[in-house]
This record gives C-alpha cells, sequence and structure tokens, in this order.
C-alpha cells in the first residue's frame, strides 16, 4: 500500500477557551483530490492552516512524505487562500513574472499561460478581472512552485455556474499531472465530482471520512420524493408516516420504496403532477449530520 502523501496526526489547537480542532487525523494518497467539509466554525480553516505550516498544533503533527513539515518542505506545498490580496497595479503578466521571481526554480509561465486559459486578459490590471478570471489568475500562482501538492480554500465562492465549472476542469487537469490537492468548499455538489475522499468536520472533530458514494450508501436508503404544499390538500405530512422536511413552499418526505409510496400518496388523492424523485446527495449526508440550523 502507497505512503500517504500528507498526514494529519492528532492534531489539536485551541484559542483561550475555544477548542478549535480536537485531535483530527486523516491522510490524503498522491494524486488524490480529498474534499474538507463543515459548516462555518468547524475547524476546517484551522485545520488546513496547520497542514500548510501557516500556524503550529499545539499537539499533533503533520507529515510530509513520511517527514514532519518543515519550512525546507514547504516550497513543495501551493497554496489557493480564500482571499489574497494582489500588489496594485500590476498586469496579469506581471504579477506571474513576480511571484515567479521569489522561487530559485519555477514552472514555466508560459504552461501555467495556457493550463490556466489566461491568454485573453495577460496585459490587463489584476484589479479588473472579473471573478472566474481572478480565480484562474491565483490557482496559477499556487501553481507557479510547482508543487506536489495544492491547498485550495473554497475556490469557487462567488463564482458563476460557468467559472466554478471550469475550475473544476482545471482541478481535473491538476490531477492528472500526479499532484495531490486538498479541498475546502461549501458547495456539496463540488465536493462530490472532484474529491476522491472527503472529511466532514463539525465542532472541531472528523464525524465521517471516506468515498462520497460509500458513506452515501452506508447512511442512506430508499429516495426523496418532494411535493409542493399545496398539493398535499391540506392533509398533514406527519399522516403519511414518512420522515420529511420543508424546503421553500415544498414537503420532501424519505421513502424506503417509491413505488410503495406513490400508492398511498395515490389512494389519498394527492396530486402527483409536480412531484420529483431524487436519490441522497452529498448534501442530505452534510445536513444529516451537522443538522439544519444556521452557523454564524
Amino acid at each position: 500500500m502507497p505512503s500517504p502523501h500528507i498526514q494529519a496526526v492528532h492534531l489539536r489547537k485551541q484559542y483561550g477557551k475555544v477548542l478549535a480542532v480536537s485531535d483530527v487525523s486523516f491522510s490524503v494518497e498522491r494524486g488524490q483530490c480529498f474534499g474538507l467539509l463543515g459548516p462555518n466554525g468547524a475547524g476546517k480553516t484551522t485545520t488546513i492552516e496547520m497542514m500548510e505550516g501557516v500556524i503550529a498544533p499545539d499537539s499533533g503533527q503533520v507529515l510530509f512524505m513520511n517527514q514532519p513539515l518543515t519550512r525546507s518542505l514547504q516550497h513543495k506545498i501551493g497554496i489557493q487562500f480564500q482571499n489574497t490580496s494582489l500588489q496594485d497595479f500590476l498586469t496579469v503578466r506581471e504579477c506571474l513574472g513576480l511571484f515567479a521571481s521569489l522561487y530559485a526554480h519555477h514552472r514555466s509561465i508560459d504552461e501555467l499561460i495556457c493550463l490556466c486559459a489566461l491568454e485573453d486578459f495577460l496585459d490587463r490590471d489584476n484589479r479588473k478581472l472579473s471573478g472566474g478570471q481572478r480565480q484562474r489568475l491565483l490557482l496559477a500562482l499556487a501553481l507557479i512552485n510547482d508543487p506536489e501538492l495544492v491547498f485550495l480554500d473554497e475556490p469557487t465562492t462567488g463564482l458563476d455556474p460557468q467559472a466554478r465549472r471550469n475550475l473544476w476542469s482545471l482541478v481535473g487537469e491538476i490531477k492528472s499531472e500526479g499532484k495531490s490537492i486538498i479541498l475546502t468548499t461549501h458547495y456539496m455538489e463540488e465536493a462530490y465530482v472532484l474529491c476522491d475522499q472527503i472529511a466532514i468536520m463539525d465542532k472541531g472533530s472528523i464525524i465521517a471520512q471516506g468515498e462520497p458514494k460509500n458513506l452515501l450508501r452506508e447512511y442512506f436508503e430508499g429516495q426523496y420524493i418532494e411535493i409542493p404544499e399545496e398539493d398535499l390538500l391540506g392533509q398533514p405530512p406527519s399522516d403519511f408516516g414518512f420522515s420529511y422536511h420543508k424546503k421553500n413552499n415544498n414537503f420532501e418526505f424519505h421513502v424506503p420504496d417509491v413505488k410503495t409510496a406513490l400508492s398511498m400518496f395515490v389512494q389519498k388523492d394527492i396530486c402527483l403532477n409536480r412531484m420529483t424523485v431524487r436519490s441522497a446527495s452529498l448534501e442530505d449526508l452534510f445536513l444529516h449530520l451537522t443538522g439544519r440550523e444556521l452557523r454564524e
């Protein structure tokens, strides 16, 4: 069995009375995309910052290629932070040149321009980029030292669907080069599409970990049927005997068998013209494990 590319080993971090991360351990194999998911305040950012070497853990350690992560190894890591400030008045081309000058060895700038599709705005001031263009530039900057491991911290937040899927394609290109990726995101579809393994954190601890498809099979059976509230014709959703929750103006029922459920709805004269049926998603798993209450 291949040795892990990077490991978190019993990481712990406390700020005053707040235990941000409590005994977190996981490993990422070479060439994997590993997703770290969780609600706000779950401890994701603190965990990632310890693994990047930005902050030191109170206890535990980070092993990179079976060695304690030290400054001498950090040049093998690339980071796309959630928020990055770039020097004012620099063009995209000048930003690439500036970051390349910080490393004794760097990847070909022309390669990065092609990989991240920067050709059309190389001479544009970085302050005048669209959201998607800026994220592609930040990804290129994270790759400029040709790292073996790349951290992507919510890289598609605020992007439109086209720009988001463009970033997904770029992540696939990075994986195809044999690089490992640790991704944080609040988009569950994104995690399902991109990640080979995920870990869900809550209150400073990992509460579930594994391949997305396997986790869904472990926690869910049956299907979901969604029916507009007005189509229930005033009948209480509890009368049908299925677990349910309200979703906007609809009720979503978790049913063990679609055929049996539909027969019951027909017997009760429920209108099914606007009904939808779907399988459980990673978002269902996320909400099942972490709850539906709003986090600050």
